[in-house]
């Protein structure tokens, strides 16, 4: 295979194989192996239409997706894989069964769109994903994508550390569940019975980089915990050690109430004075999404902890960095660092709350922000739990873990440490408590061996080729929507605007029938080219490209020609119905000719021996299909100057907008950081305010972007604040030389905001 380059990693291994085959995938890797930095980077570069879920709110919010069940509409309930007329409930647990579960499809169009577009879906968190709930997953995609294969056809990758937090399942779900599974885990799920996922982990570790750690970490995740083990760990053990009294400590412990204990003592241990700072929630952002506490409190001399990475170019913190407050006022907070010895101002970070949506005229999925919450990325850090603990990477931590409820936790505690340098035990380690399922270590034999992934590589790329091919030239749908149109007009009188459009409709049939006829017959022929012991790629491009060139010219003329109609209907009275009847059959042919033309984007990758991404497998041309046709009629309609007699300007441009996706969604289509978004809205002419509430952020939070637009010179500060304005903050700030922005903005009160100040400082940062 042209493209067949030799995959030097685990990581390039997921991400190839992700774009280049239609094959399920388990993504797994110790802690600190970056399986959220390589989950981002699939996202970023796939060419697939992308979805990402997850089991829990706050695991869908750090992923950047949404929850399973708000995706799938799934009831809160335990799922029974079997064909049961009526539902069971066991105590206080109900049950759904395949035949129940069915009562709950209520999917509108839209939505039913959304989910037959999706080609790949991302589980994230999996460890915490149960078999059932797999199940009903599965279930449900069959449905709606009218496939009974496993997932309705789709990719899943599913991403997560199947020895960190397990599924949670009570005595009485698994009472009746347990006649279906051998297990809770997402591997015992029947689907994966059917087609089992390919099992990559990572295994280059980037947390620690002491190799006696990591020794005594594989050993604990592996159940083979040596006495040389448990002799190094009584080493660190230490029962008189108060974390509140030592810099830089966290202690982790196994439960809420003791960790929101302990961090209430030692602020309330503080003597200064005190302040609240509130989240800004807009928009729809519901409370279980809250990615910290609405309201913190904060005083001087308080040990706090960063729950985001550091998005802008200075990098100054990471999730899990630990620092003191050094000072505070109503709008500014200062974090020291004690082993750098420096000092930064904290700026707000935003969460977004998004929906998943189809732009029906790309063909792309695309995600829609309902709401944000901005709020200041820190919380108290003298104490947290091993649940909240995950993701986070401390320098030195106390571990309050002699109790550990669940294998794996005991793991997870110890895996966020950096080194055996920063480690504190209260109590020794009961290795009855460090067990790890059995199931879990049994399927963890299932890596796929790395002598082989080049070949399996190459088997699939060439599997899932054919099956682009295939469904590229499958023309069923295509015609049973045509044919049901057509049913249509049998009894519209000539008078009517449907009835005037019997020889056009019969025009179109005849292409219909002759493209159908002719792509039956290209399939026969794509299987016959895929038979052979290897592909012969050239020859198949060839006549892939062959085939583009017969099959793309009356297709695009189809398109072209429903749209003018559509245009045309739109100034017409009483057509809606008819109108909206056209644009079903509009989007049918235009998803045909979006996978013809990706068909063809793909071959030229693979005899150019490049992989498949967004940039070789997209291109304007597909995404901006459309628009452009929407451009070519608004040029004929201007040739035709007795048309346009009939319109004014202002009714022409409402008609163009019928082909145009939505400019908020197309926004949404490329992931960027948040200040290129601000930089872009600002470029386009909007004022701060507006840029606001146009991204459903607050003033403050825009100001803040601005700040650091100007700092990296993109913003030029007299393109935002008046000149002699300039000037008088420049005074005030030199007169206060020494103080922070906050003190400064509390001493002048109304005169200046604190976002002016903010400004003028990062200009003269430059």
């Amino acid at each position: 295979m042209k493209n067949s380059t030799t995959i030097s990693n685990p990581a390039e291994f997921t991400e190839r194989f992700i774009n280049q085959t239609n094959s399920p995938v388990f993504l797994t890797g110790k802690a600190g192996t970056g399986k959220t930095t390589l989950l981002r980077k699939i996202v970023e570069t796939t060419h697939k239409n992308t979805v990402i879920v997850a089991p829990t709110g706050i695991a869908a919010l750090n992923a950047g997706g949404v929850t399973i069940h708000s995706f799938f509409q799934l009831p809160f309930s335990s799922f029974i894989p079997d064909f049961i007329s009526e539902g069971l409930v066991q105590g206080n647990t109900k049950f759904e069964s395949k035949e129940t579960l069915k009562r709950h499809f209520h999917f509108n169009k839209t939505r039913q769109n959304l989910i037959r577009n999706v080609e790949l879906l991302i589980i994230d968190e999996v460890s915490m994903l149960r078999a059932d709930l797999l199940d009903a997953i599965d279930w449900t995609l069959r449905n709606v994508r009218k496939n009974n294969s496993p997932f309705g056809g789709l990719q899943v990758l599913f991403i997560g550390d199947l020895l960190q937090l397990p599924p949670v399942i009570k005595p009485e779900e698994w009472s009746v569940l347990q006649k279906y599974y051998h297990g809770i885990f997402f591997f015992n799920a029947q689907v994966l019975q059917e087609q089992a996922p390919v099992y990559i982990e990572l295994d280059k570790i980037f947390r620690q980089d002491d190799q006696l750690f990591i020794d005594l970490l594989n050993n604990l995740r592996n159940n083979q915990v040596t006495h040389a083990d448990q002799e190094l760990l009584q080493n660190y053990v230490n029962p008189a050690f108060d974390s509140t009294k030592e810099d830089g400590y966290i202690t982790l412990t196994t439960h809420n109430s003791k960790a929101d204990q302990m961090n209430a003592t030692a602020l309330n241990s503080l003597k200064e004075k005190s302040i609240t700072y509130s989240a800004e929630i807009k928009g729809d952002f519901p409370p279980h999404l809250f990615p910290l506490e609405k309201e913190t409190e904060l005083k001087v001399g308080a040990q706090i902890m960063f729950i985001k990475n550091d998005i802008s170019f200075e990098k100054n913190f990471y999730n899990g960095k630990m620092g003191v407050i050094q000072s505070l006022s109503s709008s500014e907070i200062e974090v020291f660092f004690k082993e750098e010895k420096r000092s930064i101002t904290v700026d707000k970070y935003e969460w977004t709350n998004i929906k998943y949506s189809l732009n029906e005229q790309k063909g792309e999925i695309e995600e829609e922000t309902l709401g944000t919450f901005v709020h200041y990325p820190i919380k108290l850090a003298w104490a947290i739990t091993i649940h909240k603990s995950q993701g986070l990477t401390f320098e030195k931590a106390v571990l309050d873990i002699s109790n550990v409820f669940a294998p794996g936790q005991a793991y997870v505690a110890l895996s966020r440490l950096r080194s055996l340098n920063g480690l504190v035990l209260l109590k020794p380690l009961s290795m009855n408590g460090l067990v790890n399922d059995k199931q879990v270590v049994s399927y963890a034999s299932n890596k796929a061996p790395e002598e082989r992934m080049q070949l399996y590589l190459d088997q699939e790329t060439a599997r899932f080729v054919y099956t682009s091919l295939q469904q590229a030239f499958d023309w069923y749908d295509y015609t049973t929507k045509w044919a049901t149109f057509e049913i249509g007009f049998k009894n519209q009188g000539p008078k009517t605007e449907k009835g005037k459009d019997h020889s056009w409709v019969a025009t179109q049939m005849q292409t219909v029938q002759s493209t159908f006829d002719a792509a039956r017959k290209f399939q026969n022929q794509i299987t016959n080219l895929f038979s052979k012991e290897k592909p012969e790629w050239e020859f198949i491009h060839d006549r892939v490209q062959a085939a583009y060139q017969y099959f793309f010219k009356p297709l695009d003329a189809q398109v072209y020609s429903i749209m003018k109609r559509r245009y045309e209907l739109a100034k017409i009275k009483k057509t809606k119905s008819y109108s909206e009847e056209l644009e079903e059959v509009e989007q049918e042919v235009i998803a045909v000719v979006h996978r013809l033309m990706k068909v063809r984007l793909l071959m030229e990758a693979i005899l150019n021996g490049k992989p498949f991404t967004k940039e070789t497998v997209k291109s304007a041309e597909i995404t901006n299909y459309v628009i452009a046709k929407g451009h070519s009629i608004q040029q004929e309609l201007r040739a035709n100057r007795s048309m346009m007699d009939e319109m004014l300007e202002e009714d022409f441009v409402d008609v163009i907008e019928l082909v145009k996706p939505k400019k908020i969604k197309e926004e949404k289509v490329v992931k960027k950081n948040t200040y290129e978004i601000t930089f872009e809205l600002f470029e386009e002419g909007k004022t701060m305010e507006e840029i606001a509430n146009e991204r459903q952020l607050g003033l403050s939070t825009i100001e803040g972007h601005f700040a650091k637009l100007i700092q990296e010179e993109k913003i030029d500060i007299s393109a935002v604040l008046d000149p002699k304005r300039i000037s008088e903050i420049e005074t005030y700030l030199e007169e206060a030389e020494g103080k922070s922005l906050g003190a400064i903005k509390d001493e002048l009160g109304d005169k200046v905001t604190y976002g002016e100040l903010k400004l003028v400082q990062a200009s003269k940062m430059l």
